[in-house]
């Protein structure tokens, strides 16, 4: 036995191999479900992001299923609902809505919007598919879209994606720039001015 095999069985020790039948695991246990600590811990991050979501999950007018969304607020540019309608600004970030509930959607749409702005993010895009009728679940979740997106001080326009990415199915939304883009642009301007 070589030098570095009676060191490698001193550091190892009294090792026993493990006993026949106790050498896999046990795969009949199944989960019963998050325990009540993990849904305590699911509750508290569901309420902590309901608080200060101004979204209204009143009545909606139907938006028809063939007609696209477009918003843009006072003061943005027609140009700029232009280029985002033909997909002239690529999305920073999506968010995928389809087939979810619509208190979930509205929990979701909240988060993502406020994260995206203090992110310094302009272009997204909202994916929550397309009904054929007008009662159509997707096309009453577009519905409630086009009115939550309205309701953000920090979106300046929306509109229907093009046909080449996601059609009607999608909305592409512009949002203002961060203070601290704003600043950045002031410094730069700033430095420029000399």
């Amino acid at each position: 036995m070589s030098m570095m095999d009676r060191e490698f069985r001193r550091q190892m020790g009294d090792v026993r191999p493990i006993a026949k039948g106790r050498d896999r695991a046990d795969v009949s246990h199944r989960s019963k479900g998050p325990n009540e600590a993990q849904q305590a811990r699911r509750h508290a991050a569901q309420q902590l992001n309901e608080q200060g979501n101004f979204l209204s999950d009143d009545f909606v007018e139907l938006v028809g299923s063939h007609d696209p969304l477009e918003y843009r607020r006072d003061g943005i540019q027609l140009g700029v609902v232009e280029r985002l309608r033909h997909g002239g600004y690529a999305p920073e970030a999506h968010l995928h809505l389809q087939r979810r509930p619509l208190s979930e959607c509205r929990r979701e749409l909240f988060g993502f919007i406020r994260d995206a702005h203090e992110q310094g993010l302009r272009s997204l895009m909202v994916v929550h598919g397309r009904g054929r009728e007008d009662e159509s679940p997707a096309n009453i979740l577009r519905s409630y879209l086009a009115k939550w997106l309205a309701q953000f001080d920090e979106v300046q326009a929306f509109a229907s994606a093009p046909a080449s990415q996601g059609g009607l199915g999608a909305t592409l939304v512009m949002l203002r720039k961060s203070e601290r883009a704003r600043a950045n642009n002031r410094e730069r301007q700033q430095k420029r001015r000399g």
